[in-house]
Formats: structure tokens, C-alpha cells, sequence
């Protein structure tokens, strides 16, 4: 059983780092604010969650699960705003050209 949980763990964080792998190719290669923006936090989103869920495997107990997943809804809320922000900035620079 502890080996199923170390190959799920290590199955989730490596598909969490692809994913913010992609989110930073994203993030260089694409030619506008707002296309950089979409694909930086749709991407570290998927892949903070994957590396939660792995990281859920190995927890110590419910209040280490717990205070992981409050830490993923606190980075999900937190870039939600930060992602209206400048996606609000980027929009009033564009129209004010």
C-alpha cells in the first residue's frame, strides 16, 4: 500500500510540474498581456492541484491534509484577483492608446 501511494505521489507532482512547465512557456512565448495571463494561471492552477493532490498522499495526518488544501484555495483566490487585476490594468493601457 505504501508503495501505491509513493508511485501515485510521484505520478501527481511530476504531472504538476508539466503543467507548470507549460504555464511558463506559456507565459514567454505567447504575444499579448491578456494570452499570457490565460495561460500562466490555467496552467499553475491544474498544476498546483496536481502537486497537492500528490502531496496529500504523503501527509502525516488530516490536519496536514487540511492545511494543504487551504494553502491551494488561498493560491487559487489569490491569483483569481491578482489575474482581474491586471487583466483590468492591461485592458485600460489598450484603451487608452
Amino acid at each position: 500500500m505504501t508503495y501505491t501511494l509513493h508511485v501515485l505521489s510521484i505520478i501527481s507532482i511530476s504531472a504538476g510540474l508539466l503543467f507548470f512547465l507549460a504555464g511558463t512557456v506559456g507565459l514567454l512565448r505567447l504575444p499579448d498581456t491578456l494570452s499570457r495571463l490565460h495561460a500562466l494561471t490555467k496552467a499553475d492552477n491544474l498544476g498546483l492541484g496536481l502537486i497537492v493532490l500528490g502531496l496529500l498522499f504523503q501527509a502525516p495526518g488530516l490536519l496536514g491534509g487540511i492545511k494543504l488544501i487551504l494553502v491551494w484555495l488561498l493560491v487559487l483566490f489569490g491569483s483569481a484577483a491578482t489575474s482581474q487585476l491586471i487583466a483590468r490594468l492591461a485592458r485600460e493601457r489598450r484603451s487608452s492608446r
